[in-house]
């Protein structure tokens, strides 16, 4: 294992900006994993500290097959993870909204280059990453609807969901599209939290990541695969949105399996406590992604549903 610098701001009053990476094996640029590039992306930091401790076991083993090499960036923005805040600190702007970057331009611009200059020159890359809204996910792999990536290669992950997502015009400054647009074959893995840690999720993203190393061919390690994949395009999930703001209150968990019309969620009156609506289910389902904040606005999808059927 190799640590380096991969891009460096020098601080006037305090600390340094430094994004560190972890090289793994030598040889081609086979595949590149970036944890957070949000302040409150624990568990996405904490997926890529265990994969780092993994690896490097797997390479003082001399299980890392020759002329691979393989990165793994733990977080983009350590400044607003020391501060527990989503977006950079100063001027509340989202690294993963400016790629492919700029070396003259805004703070996040120019780190976003550095970021990028690093990593595009990857066969393949990985991102844990976490939804634009506050939530608890069902653990997938995603990967954008054009570019290079296929389905056939997300299945190497052994996950038991793959989600194709549809391009929106918003993507285009992403690191997951502009991977793509450089021709690297990009996924996004979406563990099961965010802001917390959970252990399994973590293990379950970790071995997620084995198996498609190991299936790829980079690594030598037995990989456990999952039968009855499910592939689906985001389009397919069906929000349920409220129609009220207030306290939200959950009545399912993610992965819950949903009967038509079974309640979903309660949404109290902030003041007086009392119910101002239930929110059921549309179809027959899973419980894809849940709202994980305390209140919720009106007209928020604070719920998908993946709908199967028998």
């Amino acid at each position: 294992m190799r640590k380096k610098i991969i891009y460096e701001i020098k601080g006037l009053y305090r600390d340094d900006f430094r994004i560190k990476g972890y090289e793994f094996g030598s040889g081609k640029k086979a595949v590149c994993i970036v944890g957070n590039s949000r302040g409150n992306e624990v568990q996405q930091l904490y997926c890529c500290s265990q994969l780092i401790k993994k690896l490097k076991q797997i390479e003082e083993e001399g299980r890392i097959n020759k002329g691979i090499k393989i990165l793994i960036i733990p977080s983009i923005n350590p400044y607003s993870v020391n501060i527990q805040k989503r977006f950079w600190s100063i001027d509340n702007t989202d690294i993963n909204r400016m790629f492919p970057g700029y070396n003259l331009g805004e703070t996040t611009q120019r780190i976003a280059d550095g970021v990028f200059e690093a990593v595009k020159d990857y066969i393949y890359g990985i991102q844990f990453t976490s939804f634009y809204m506050p939530g608890d996910f069902v653990p997938h792999v995603r990967y954008m609807n054009e570019g290079q990536t296929k389905k056939s290669d997300a299945e190497k992950f052994g996950l038991k969901y793959i989600v194709e997502r549809k391009v929106r015009p918003y993507d285009t400054t992403t690191l997951n599209y502009n991977w793509q647009v450089w021709n690297t074959k990009a996924f996004s893995l979406y563990t099961n939290t965010t802001s917390k840690i959970s252990k399994t999720g973590a293990g379950q993203a970790v071995i997620s990541v084995m198996n498609f190393l190991a299936n790829m061919g980079m690594i030598k390690y037995s990989p456990v695969m999952v039968k009855n994949i499910t592939a689906i395009s985001d389009t397919e999930l069906i929000s349920v949105r409220t129609s009220r703001s207030g306290f939200y209150e959950p009545l399912v968990k993610v992965g819950d399996k949903v009967d038509e019309g079974t309640p979903l969620a309660n949404i109290v009156d902030a003041y007086e406590g009392r119910i101002l609506e239930t929110l059921f289910a549309p179809v027959k389902g899973v419980v894809f992604f849940y709202h994980t904040d305390p209140m919720t606005y009106a007209n928020t999808a604070v719920i998908k549903i993946l709908n199967i059927q028998d």
